[in-house]
């Protein structure tokens, strides 16, 4: 068994995981433009279709996140069930229109009028992380890497 060739070096091996996601979803995304009434066609698509596919996805997420009104919203794992709908992760979002931003250029989209890279659907995005860290009691925020946690924690400790 000869683990030293790379994958990518030969034409005949099989797509990688990525490589097959972004087809998926390029496919899930055209099934849901000719669905849309009148169909829409992928090189006349806009954020605006962006928008409406990543909402129409919600239905099949399986992240819990909690409404307002909720007696759970802002914990991040609550005692007991709820009825706030399931929609689909940030993370997931994000990854999705990131597959789908390459697989609309390598289709021939030009970059500079890419509907996925669009101000709109980064907007969205950032909103949906926002709003999902909120209502899950959990922060999005970039952790240091340096020791300046350790640091504090000695000083608060020490008085």
């Amino acid at each position: 068994m000869d683990r030293g060739k790379d994958p990518a070096s030969e034409p005949s091996s099989a797509p990688s995981r990525y490589e097959s996601q972004k087809r998926r979803d390029w496919n899930t995304f055209g099934q849901f433009l000719r669905s849309q009434q009148p169909p829409a066609e992928l090189h006349r698509c806009t954020s605006a279709h962006v928008l409406e596919f990543m909402r129409y996805l919600d239905q099949f997420g399986k992240t819990k996140v909690h409404l307002q009104g909720c007696v759970f919203y802002g914990q991040p794992e609550p005692p007991a069930p709820c009825t706030c709908p399931l929609r689909q992760a940030w993370g997931s979002l994000d990854a999705l229109v990131g597959r789908l931003r390459a697989a609309y250029e390598e289709h021939g989209g030009p970059p500079e009028t890419n509907p996925f890279a669009s101000g709109e659907i980064r907007v969205y995005l950032r909103e949906v992380k926002e709003f999902q860290a909120k209502a899950r009691g959990v922060s999005f925020k970039k952790k240091k890497k340096s020791g300046a946690g350790k640091s504090d924690d000695q000083s608060t400790s020490s008085s």
